[in-house]
């Protein structure tokens, strides 16, 4: 396994000062951020690089000449939603795939999306409590959503798949980001049947144990569930806060920075599981056979950005499987 950065951590700098940080810190890989809800600060417009050859070529020999390569191309949101947002970060995604063409990078990071309810809302709805009940005059209405909105995924799914491999990209890793369809193994598995066996091979996870933390999830199991389709790792670590979550559970909707209030927190690596933790994590990652990148995400309010950035690469250089 090799370590690569999400370049969101490092703000809004030049794309030159971003790769030097990267070099500074002894990567040599970077995960950039294209659009959707992640920043747009290293690719301004996809479609500038796209359609400017002279534009792409500087592009590239910003990495060149620092030996930096492109781990992925993240364009994480919601192209499901049936809004101005779900459109824009649906085009985004689709330009993403064409840069990732021709840049050869192979593997985009992203998340499944969230439709709304029913045709006609524009607010994503995610349904996590049992749909046996409740009926009004004969109708369950969460099962129809539920059904509704898995419908909106095989097709919007199967057209981009198909996309994807027309512009050269291999793999798809989808985030399990919670208020996401795709939020874990099962509903992983979910996406790539409905897909069906011509494009779900190109479907897999971007397996950020974090959010199966706070989710109450073990990722070292999800990743004996998942095999092959382990396709890309974010190093994320999270931590329940146990004074908290004991009285409140881990159904957590305050704002990010109100840590000391929060029932879990995202973390710098070895802040909420500790090194002999993260050590069998990518031992059984390798096992599965994934020896690919693992992306560090930082992501930490608790501390100042460079420590969490240096918490957070000693640890992974500690316990990844080179």
């Amino acid at each position: 396994m090799k370590l690569s950065i999400c370049s969101d951590v490092f703000g809004k700098i030049p794309f030159g000062d971003m790769l030097d940080k990267v070099k500074a810190y002894g990567i040599n890989a970077v995960e950039i951020t294209s659009g959707g809800w992640g920043g747009k600060f290293f690719v301004p417009d996809a479609e500038e690089l796209i359609n400017s050859p002279e534009k792409l070529q500087k592009f590239k020999d910003e990495l060149d000449k620092r030996e930096i390569a492109i781990s992925a191309l993240n364009c994480s949101g919601n192209p499901l939603v049936n809004n101005a947002m779900g459109k824009a970060h649906s085009k985004t995604i689709h330009d993403t795939a064409i840069l990732a063409g021709k840049l050869g990078v192979k593997t985009i990071v992203t998340m499944s999306g969230l439709p709304e309810a029913k045709k006609g809302d524009v607010t994503p709805n995610w349904i996590t409590s049992t749909i046996s009940w409740p009926e009004f005059d004969g109708v369950n209405y969460m099962v129809e959503a539920v059904k509704y909105q898995w419908e909106v995924a095989a097709k919007w799914w199967t057209e981009y798949a198909q996309f994807c491999k027309d512009n050269g990209v291999e793999k798809i890793a989808i985030e399990e980001f919670p208020c996401q369809l795709v939020y874990n193994v099962r509903s992983l598995n979910k996406l790539v049947e409905v897909v069906g066996n011509d494009f779900g091979k190109m479907i897999g996870m971007n397996l950020d144990p974090s959010h199966l933390m706070i989710q109450g999830a073990e990722p070292i199991a999800a990743a004996r569930a998942l095999g092959e389709k382990i396709f890309y790792i974010h190093g994320k670590d999270a931590r329940i806060e146990r004074y908290k979550a004991d009285v409140d559970g881990l159904l957590e909707n305050l704002p990010v920075d109100k840590s000391s209030e929060r029932t879990w927190n995202y973390v710098a690596v070895g802040c909420g599981r500790d090194l002999q933790w993260w050590k069998e994590f990518f031992s059984v990652c390798r096992m599965m056979g994934y020896n690919g990148y693992v992306s560090l995400e930082m992501e930490d309010l608790t501390m100042s950005v460079e420590a969490g950035l240096q918490t957070s690469i000693d640890a992974l250089n500690q316990t990844i499987s080179k």
